[in-house]
């Protein structure tokens, strides 16, 4: 049994795991939090983490696997040569799914600490990089923000940022 990535049909996440569940085959779509405006406010959303895709688990040796092209929501699997399908290495998704919780959310990061680059990847500040400047609890980290030539401190959900290495 490997992982292998299938491509979706525009807003088919849903569809293809309803179908792929009753097909017997598990799948595997990580998701973040994000967010978003909503009639002139911000609100916290779920968003996948691979927007457009989603992981399959089948074993290639197996019948029945050419299936998953023709389910509802999918829209082709990703294969460099469909006759002889390679996996995914065990040690990406292994890591992928240690990072998630049950529900498929990516937990936040624990090795955080003061100083450490961050990108910020939602909000306001999306794509900004700066420093973690304190980490006030489990749940929000401290930034200071360059904004228009003064230092703003602000204050970020850790699910708002990732660590930039």
């Amino acid at each position: 049994m490997g992982w292998f990535v299938a491509q979706l049909r525009p807003n088919g996440l849903a569809q293809a795991r309803v179908h792929l569940r009753r097909q017997g085959f598990e799948s595997f779509s990580p998701e973040r939090m994000g967010t978003r405006p909503h009639q002139g406010r911000l609100v916290q959303k779920r968003q996948p983490l691979f927007p457009g895709y989603l992981f399959v688990q089948f074993d290639p040796a197996a019948a029945g696997w050419t299936a998953i092209n023709s389910t509802r929501g999918i829209a082709r699997l990703l294969l460099q040569d469909p006759r002889r399908p390679r996996p995914l290495p065990q040690t990406l998704m292994a890591g992928l799914q240690a990072r998630c919780g049950p529900d498929e959310l990516v937990k936040p990061a624990d090795d955080l600490q003061v100083g450490d680059q961050i990108r910020i990847l939602s909000g306001p500040f999306a794509d900004f990089i700066t420093q973690i400047d304190h980490l006030p609890d489990s749940e929000r980290v401290g930034v200071l923000l360059d904004l228009m030539g003064r230092d703003v401190r602000t204050s970020l959900h850790r699910n708002q940022i990732n660590k930039f290495s």
